[in-house]
């Protein structure tokens, strides 16, 4: 009898799985530590303690200081918190535009698209074919008229790096506030508030081994900022309503966990997609790797091939056992070419035949030889197909 493989999930840049040494630390507040860290009594003070340490230690993480963290559901909350919030704040000023770029997640560029609605200016950066933003398009859209700037440090989709502190620094000489969706970002590249002069970060939790439904939000001293959620006097003002106290422990968790091993992760991830990178090009000469000329992060592989489609292809791995997808969690179902690769100027077929693989903790190099020899056969398949 033949054994089943055991499946191989390769989709964590949509979500990884909830690590032990987080879950643990969270139990107990799903039992004897239930308080609400708004009360006064002892269970809500045993609460507060908690919540306060858990935002010091996240804060450590981001070379922050802790009453600059504010946490919140996601990493779509907090990129609609910093464009929308810090607008509002500046629109009276004459600071009436957003700039950002057309490969953000959409949590960005709905955010950017409200502020419009509301009858602020949208303004969309240039970027290269590998999806790098265009530096004369930054000089010319970033001016004093501008009340965020909005780049993602590290694409979903693609991979691809973006200098933020450079970018940032560009911003700050404008007098522009400066935020970047790092929920890609954080665990892989170094981030440290103190010597990269961004003002607002978003991270997530899910995306290195926290549950879902909790991520953060760094906004630096002295950001101008009006509150997205009203309420009562939760996070200083910032964000009303009863802290998620289990899940900001899990995060704080996960966050130590992740810039403890980023550098070790780097290289077994790099290691890991350079090498799947090889040996698919090898067997199949005409495939396309995306932002292939920029640099990445390690844990991204965007690869398209000519004369199949991400649909059937992502059907036929699952059937094998093979997790991936074709871009973007948020955008499963849709039937048009992902934003980001169009707005890198790949013809349409192209785009719907990207098949994004993406690596974590628990791939194993064994993961990467049973791709490595299904996905070909595959292709051949799809091919075979379309042309019969």
């Amino acid at each position: 009898m033949v054994m089943a493989q055991p499946p191989i999930y390769l989709d964590n840049a949509a979500t990884t799985p909830v690590r032990e040494e987080v879950f643990e630390a969270m139990r107990p507040f799903f039992g004897p530590k239930f308080g609400n860290p708004s009360s006064i009594h002892s269970f809500g003070r045993e609460a507060r303690a908690a919540l306060d340490e858990a935002r010091e230690r996240l804060a450590t993480c981001l070379g922050a200081h802790p009453d600059e963290v504010s946490f919140n559901s996601c990493g779509t909350e907090g990129d609609n918190t910093a464009v929308l919030c810090l607008w509002r704040a500046m629109r009276d000023s004459g600071r009436n535009a957003v700039v950002t770029t057309p490969i953000e997640h959409k949590a960005v560029l709905a955010a950017a698209h409200e502020v419009a609605h509301e009858g602020g200016e949208e303004r969309i950066l240039d970027v290269d074919s590998n999806g790098v933003v265009v530096d004369a398009s930054f000089d010319e859209q970033v001016r004093d008229d501008v009340a965020v700037a909005s780049v993602m440090w590290v694409n979903n989709e693609t991979g691809v790096i973006q200098d933020i502190p450079a970018l940032a620094q560009r911003a700050k000489q404008r007098g522009v506030a400066f935020h970047t969706d790092a929920v890609q970002a954080f665990g892989k590249v170094a981030i440290d508030a103190r010597t990269q002069p961004f003002d607002l970060l978003s991270i997530s939790g899910h995306k290195i081994g926290a549950p879902k439904g909790i991520g953060a939000l760094f906004i630096r001293r002295g950001t101008a900022f009006e509150p997205l959620i009203r309420g009562g006097s939760q996070d200083r003002g910032r964000r009303a309503g009863t802290e998620n106290l289990a899940y900001v422990v899990g995060l704080a968790t996960a966050a130590e966990l992740a810039v403890a091993e980023r550098e070790q992760h780097w290289k077994e991830t790099e290691h890991m997609r350079d090498r799947l990178q090889a040996l698919l090009l090898a067997a199949i000469p005409d495939a396309v790797v995306h932002s292939r000329g920029a640099q990445r992060a390690p844990h991204v592989l965007n690869i398209s091939v000519p004369g199949t489609d991400n649909e059937s292809m992502l059907m036929a791995l699952d059937l094998r056992g093979i997790a991936c997808s074709g871009g973007s969690a948020c955008q499963s179902g849709s039937v048009t070419p992902s934003h980001v690769l169009s707005a890198l100027g790949v013809a349409p077929a192209l785009a719907n035949a990207a098949v994004r693989m993406s690596f974590g903790p628990i791939n194993t190099e064994a993961d990467v030889d049973r791709v490595a020899e299904v996905f070909p056969k595959l292709v051949a398949k799809a091919r075979s197909m379309a042309a019969a």
